[in-house]
């Protein structure tokens, strides 16, 4: 079989989604582009996007000059790439029409108020979460999030509401994986242990995390009903692991739950738990 040089130095597994409309295959590479730039890596060179990509220079060259013209892209004076105007004029519209946000938001910052912690919704896109939105308390200690941070769904408490309450598909994906990232010496990574956690959950209504994402962290999380009833969000509440002991979490988990609930309602779901 012969590859397009230009196209790939190497054969990598096609992530992209199944859909039943063909798709334009170099725009979806054009845009495949902007997801490597992450609040830690926000200037790339080109030689970060081929590594990242696979794809060769003289490609990648091309889909960025357009991401530019476009104002996706921006090109600084010393050849790297940041993320374009046009993607904060489309996030602000995003924002200002998305029901889940705008309905979550003043719930979020009223249990953002009453906790003194973090608050953040998180979003499930595939097999991993991401922040979609947070809001911080008054504590002058809080757990920094950004908007867009990425989390793995076995190693962090609303990843883990995402996967209870997820496909039997989803789940097997994940507790199949041939390795899980341990990030502390804490961190759950044992499929039947896991599996076990995820039914308690689903028991409890909520899930809890202490230190297995970061050792000073930890969070409890609870979920989102769509009004068909499937659950792709959650909110959780984060912070410094000595505030969430066995005495605070009862009452956090109460004010998280009434909270999860009334974004449910608003967004036109029965209560399911």
């Amino acid at each position: 079989m012969n590859i397009d040089k230009n196209t790939r130095k190497t054969k990598k597994t096609d992530n992209k989604p199944k859909t039943s409309v063909p798709i334009v295959d170099s725009l979806a590479t054009a845009l495949s582009l902007l997801n490597y730039f992450t609040v830690r890596e926000p200037e790339l060179s080109l030689q970060q996007l081929c590594e990242k990509s696979g794809l060769y220079k003289s490609r990648i060259h091309r889909l960025c000059a357009t991401l530019v013209l476009s104002g996706f892209l921006v090109r600084m004076p010393w050849s790297t790439y940041r993320l374009g105007p046009k993607l904060l004029t489309l996030g602000k519209i995003y924002e200002s029409t998305n029901s889940m946000i705008s309905v979550a938001r003043p719930i979020m910052k009223a249990l953002a108020g009453k906790t003194g912690e973090s608050v953040a919704l998180f979003a499930l896109e595939g097999d991993i979460s991401y922040c979609l939105a947070r809001e911080y308390g008054s504590s002058r200690l809080v757990f920094s999030i950004q908007e867009g941070d990425v989390m793995q769904l076995h190693a962090s408490a609303a990843g883990r509401v995402l996967l209870a309450y997820g496909t039997q598909e989803l789940r097997d994906k994940i507790l199949q994986s041939a390795v899980l990232d341990k990030f502390t010496p804490m961190t759950m990574i044992d499929p039947k242990k896991i599996n076990a956690e995820l039914g308690r959950i689903r028991q409890k209504g909520y899930a809890t995390n202490r230190g297995e994402r970061e050792l000073e962290v930890a969070a409890i999380a609870a979920p989102i009903f769509n009004h068909d009833g499937t659950v792709v969000t959650a909110l959780a509440v984060v912070g410094p692991v000595q505030r969430f002991s066995d005495e605070h979490i009862p009452e956090m988990s109460k004010r998280l739950m009434a909270s999860t609930d009334r974004i449910s309602e608003l967004i036109g779901a029965s209560l399911y738990r």
